[in-house]
């Protein structure tokens, strides 16, 4: 009785072990043309577009909110005393340098998306 008890669970773990063979060989066997161009897909053109259009409303919206910023904190830098302003100059560098990097990484994600197109 064990003889046979042995004997089939061999058989069920062969059995186990050569489906997963073979269909990770059919997985593997199949050639990429037969799924479908990504390219021409609605899902990548969609997050194409969705990117360019956050990339070009991050470009003008950035230098805006970054100018408002510099206005409000150079005129909360002119009414505070000594130790505040150089809280305000910083917060001042900092707005700048923010706007500088946003621009910059929107204009880089457009120049990446525009060699999809």
């Amino acid at each position: 009785m064990t003889k046979i008890k042995t004997f089939l669970k061999k058989v069920k773990n062969k059995l186990w072990l050569s489906a997963v063979s073979i269909y990770t060989l059919a997985m593997l066997s199949t050639p990429a043309y037969a799924s479908g161009d990504i390219k021409s897909s609605q899902i990548v053109k969609g997050t194409e577009k969705l990117i360019g259009d956050a990339t070009t409303w991050l470009m003008v919206l950035a230098p805006v909110v970054a100018g408002l910023l510099i206005i409000y904190f150079c005129i909360r830098r002119s009414a505070a005393d000594e130790m505040d302003q150089k809280k305000w100059n910083n917060r001042i560098v900092v707005a700048i340098v923010s706007c500088i990097g946003a621009v910059l990484g929107s204009a880089t994600l457009n120049v990446i998306i525009g060699y999809y197109k």
